[in-house]
């Protein structure tokens, strides 16, 4: 039954990956306008724990397991 759910997923996979690498560029670039000296490593790692806690949410919003 859910197996054509995760073929579809694999086909778009790539693309999921790039959005969000897209996602995490797009939220480095806002917290460069607003603190000049930004350390990109420490900011990437604030922004994916910020995204974790979104997909989080959305989870519990959906009502997964």
């Amino acid at each position: 039954m859910a197996k054509i759910e995760l073929l579809e997923l694999e086909a778009h996979r790539e693309q999921l990956t790039a959005d969000l690498k897209q996602m995490v560029e797009k939220y480095r670039s806002i917290f460069e306008c607003d603190v000049p000296d930004i350390e990109e490593p420490f900011s990437d790692k604030l922004i994916l724990a910020a995204m974790r806690q979104a997909l989080g949410d959305i989870k519990n919003e959906l009502k997964c397991s």
